[in-house]
C-alpha cells in the first residue's frame, strides 16, 4: 500500500470538523467550550467522553480512548488507517495521492483488491442466475416457501451456485480470474494439495448463496444454504477464512444494522442468517447473527462500539440455552447488559414473525428477561431446583457466570437477584465469585481489566513477559517505517493472538503511537512514556546487540506468519487437552472436534503458504532476511 504524504493527511484533518463528524455517529451535548457524550467504546451510565473543537481531539476519561478524526473512524467502524483516511478524504473532497513504496506492499494491496473484486462480481453473477436461470427454479421455490420474494432477494443480493462447477469456472475464466484467485477466495480448492494440475474443486454446489459483508458493506465471503438433502454435507456451509475474511471478526447484517443499533443502543442477536434477514425484512433493523460459529470475544468487542444491551434470541431448546451462556460469557466482560428473548418452543425469529407479525414479535422483545432470571427460571421448569444436588450445581454455574461480568455495579445487583432466587447467602456468593473470577481470568488468558486501576510501580519492578516473536515485531515496529506501516494493517491477526502470546498489548501501544523510526529522539521519547516494566522488556529484547535488517517489511511479513503459526499450534494443543478431559458431553466433544478440524486445515494452509512464500522470495532477500530472524529466535 502506498504511503500518504503527511501534508495530505493534515489537509484531510483540517477539512474535517471533529464535532460534526462524531455528532453524526452519537448525540453530543455542549459542555463549556467542548462537548460530552456517553462513550461509544465502552458501557457507562454518565458521560465521560469529551470532544474538543479547539484541539480537534476526543478523549474518554473512562476507558482511555483518544485521538483525532481519523482515529475515531478507525475505532468506531473497525477500519484500518488507510480506509478511515479515504472515507474522510472523500467527504472532505481531498484527493489522496499515494507515494510509491515497496513492491511487496503494493502486491499485497493488489491481492486484497482482487479478492474484493472477485467476491463482488461473483455475488452479482450468482444473483443474476437466481433471477434468470431456468435450472434453479427449485431455489426460487425454496425462497417462496420461506415467505421471501424477489424484492428480498434483490435487497440482500441472494444468489445461486450451479450444481455443475463448469458453469462457475467458465464464468471466472471469462472475467480473467485464475485458479490461484479462486483458491485464495475460498470459492474453490485444489483437488490435490500442492498439485495444481489436478484441477479445482468448487466448494459450493447447488446452494443458495448469501453474501457475507464486512462492516462497510464489501462482500468478503459467502454462506451457502443446502437446497437438496445431503447427509454428507451441512445445511449451511461458509467460506473458509481468507486474507479478507475472519469469522471471529464478522457478524452477518452488521453493515445494515449498525445505524439502528447505535440509535437504539440495543442489538438483537439471532442464531442464523435467515432469522436476521426476517427481522430486517419486517422492520426490526437492529438484528444480526454470527456465522455458524460460537460467539467470540472479538464479536463482543465489535458490538460494544454500537450497543449497550444485547438481546439473545436463540432457539428455545438445550442447544439454544448453551448458546445463550456462551454469548453471555463473551458479552458481559465488555460491559454489555444481556437479556434473553423467550420465544415458544419450536419457534425462532423467522417462524414467529410469520405467525404473529411484527407487533407480536416486538411484544416478546419488550418482555426480554434479565439473563439470570431466565437461566434460573429455566432450571426451575426443568426440575433442577427440586434437589439439593441440582440447586448446588445451579449455584456453581451462576457463580462462574457472575464472575465474568465486566460491569461490577451490575454484577452486585445480579448477585442479590441470584441469591434471592436460589435461596443462598449473598456474602457466600460474593466469596465464591472472587475465587471463580481468578480462575476465569487464568483460563481466558486475560492480562488486563480496564475497570481496575493499574498496579503501582515499585522500585524493584520486573520486566513484563514478552513472547520472543512479539518482541521481534516490537523491534521492527520502532526501527522500520515500512514494517510499522504494515503491522498497523494487521490488527485482526494481533487481536487473535492476544489471548495466546504475551506482549501483544505493548506492540499495539507502539503501533498506536507510531513513533518515527528514523528519529532516535522520537523513539526514545515514546519509550520513556511507557511503564517501567514495558521499558525493561523492550530494553531486554533489543539489548543483545545490533541486528541489521535489510528489508523490514519482508521481515515483518515473515514474523506475522510465524506468529499466526504459533497461535494455531497453541490453539491446537488447548483443544487436544480439552478433548482428554473426563466427563465431556457429546455436544462439547462435537464442538471441540469441529474446532480441531478447522485448526488442522489452517495449519496445513499455513505450512503450504510458508513454503510458497519462501519459494517466491528472491535469493538475495532470503539470504538477507534469514540471519536476523534466526538470530532473534535463538
Amino acid at each position: 500500500m502506498g504511503l500518504i504524504a503527511k501534508e495530505t493527511i493534515e489537509q484531510v484533518l483540517s477539512a474535517t470538523d471533529i464535532v460534526d463528524l462524531i455528532g453524526s455517529y452519537i448525540p453530543l451535548k455542549r459542555a463549556g467550550t467542548g462537548y460530552k457524550a456517553n462513550c461509544p467504546f465502552h458501557h457507562e451510565k454518565s458521560p465521560s467522553f469529551n470532544v474538543s473543537p479547539s484541539k480537534q481531539f476526543f478523549h474518554c476519561f473512562g476507558c482511555g480512548k483518544s485521538g483525532n478524526a481519523i482515529g475515531f473512524v478507525m475505532d468506531h467502524e473497525g477500519l484500518v488507517f488507510m480506509d478511515a483516511l479515504k472515507k474522510l478524504a472523500a467527504k472532505a473532497g481531498v484527493h489522496l495521492e499515494e507515494e510509491p513504496d515497496d513492491p511487496q506492499a503494493r502486491a499485497a494491496k493488489k491481492s486484497r483488491g482482487r479478492l474484493l473484486d472477485l467476491h463482488r462480481e461473483a455475488s452479482a453473477f450468482f444473483h443474476e442466475l437466481l433471477k434468470t436461470d431456468p435450472n434453479c427454479q427449485h431455489a426460487r421455490d425454496y425462497l417462496k416457501s420461506r415467505g421471501f420474494g424477489k424484492e428480498m432477494a434483490e435487497r440482500w443480493e441472494i444468489g445461486w451456485m450451479p450444481d455443475n462447477p463448469k458453469i462457475f469456472l467458465d464464468w471466472a475464466r471469462g472475467r480473467n480470474f485464475n485458479g490461484k484467485d479462486l483458491v485464495a477466495s475460498g470459492l474453490a480448492s485444489l483437488r490435490e494439495e500442492n498439485r495444481p494440475a489436478a484441477g479445482l474443486y468448487v466448494r459450493f454446489r447447488d446452494r443458495l448463496m448469501f453474501p457475507i459483508r464486512n462492516e462497510v458493506g464489501d462482500v468478503i465471503a459467502f454462506s451457502g444454504r443446502q437446497l437438496r438433502d445431503d447427509p454428507r454435507s451441512g445445511k449451511y456451509i461458509n467460506s473458509p477464512e481468507t486474507d479478507i475474511f475472519k469469522k471471529s471478526n464478522v457478524l452477518f447484517a452488521l453493515d445494515r444494522a449498525k445505524k439502528a443499533i447505535l440509535k437504539e443502543k440495543t442489538v438483537i442477536l439471532c442464531e442464523g442468517q435467515i432469522d436476521a434477514i426476517s427481522c430486517h425484512e419486517r422492520g426490526v433493523e437492529n438484528a444480526i447473527a454470527p456465522l455458524g460459529t460460537a460467539f467470540t470475544s472479538q464479536h463482543a468487542r465489535i458490538l460494544k462500539r454500537y450497543a449497550q444491551t444485547a438481546l439473545l434470541c436463540f432457539d428455545a431448546d438445550l442447544a439454544g440455552m448453551k448458546a445463550c451462556e456462551r454469548a453471555f460469557r463473551e458479552l458481559t466482560p465488555e460491559g454489555l447488559s444481556v437479556k434473553v428473548v423467550e420465544l415458544p418452543a419450536g419457534d425462532d425469529p423467522d417462524t414467529y414473525l410469520k405467525a404473529h407479525g411484527i407487533e407480536g414479535f416486538r411484544k416478546e422483545v419488550d418482555k426480554a428477561r434479565e439473563f439470570f432470571d431466565f437461566k434460573i427460571e429455566s432450571g426451575r421448569k426443568n426440575g433442577r431446583l427440586d434437589t439439593a444436588e441440582g440447586r448446588t450445581e445451579m449455584t456453581r454455574e451462576c457463580t462462574e457466570l457472575l464472575a465474568v461480568m465486566g460491569d461490577h455495579a451490575a454484577r452486585d445487583q445480579q448477585i442479590n437477584v441470584v441469591a434471592s432466587l436460589l435461596g443462598v447467602g449473598s456474602a457466600t456468593l460474593r466469596q465464591n465469585i472472587g475465587l471463580a473470577a481468578k480462575k476465569a481470568k487464568a483460563l481466558a488468558g486475560r492480562t488486563q481489566n480496564r475497570d481496575e486501576p493499574q498496579p503501582s510501580e515499585e522500585a524493584a519492578v520486573q520486566a513484563m513477559p514478552l513472547d520472543r516473536t512479539v518482541g521481534y515485531l516490537c523491534h521492527l515496529a520502532i526501527t522500520s517505517a515500512p514494517a510499522q506501516h504494515y503491522l498497523c494493517e494487521q490488527f485482526e491477526t494481533l487481536h487473535e493472538a492476544k489471548p495466546w502470546l504475551e506482549g501483544i498489548g505493548l506492540l499495539e501501544k507502539i503501533l498506536a503511537a507510531a513513533p518515527d523510526p528514523s528519529s532516535i529522539s522520537a523513539v526514545n521519547a515514546f519509550v520513556a512514556g511507557l511503564r517501567k516494566s514495558e521499558q525493561l522488556a523492550l530494553h531486554q529484547e533489543m539489548g543483545g546487540g545490533e541486528i541489521k535488517i535489510e528489508d523490514g517489511l519482508q521481515s515483518a511479513g515473515q514474523a506475522i506468519h510465524m506468529l499466526s503459526s504459533i497461535v494455531l499450534q497453541k490453539r491446537d494443543a488447548a483443544v487436544k487437552a480439552a478433548l482428554n478431559e473426563p466427563g465431556l458431553s457429546l455436544e462439547r466433544m462435537k464442538d471441540l472436534l469441529e474446532e480441531a478440524k478447522e485448526i488442522a486445515a489452517l495449519l496445513r494452509k499455513s505450512e503450504s503458504a510458508r513454503s510458497l512464500y519462501d519459494d517466491e522470495l528472491p535469493h538475495e532477500t532470503k539470504k538477507a532476511e534469514k540471519k536476523p530472524w534466526e538470530k532473534w529466535k535463538k
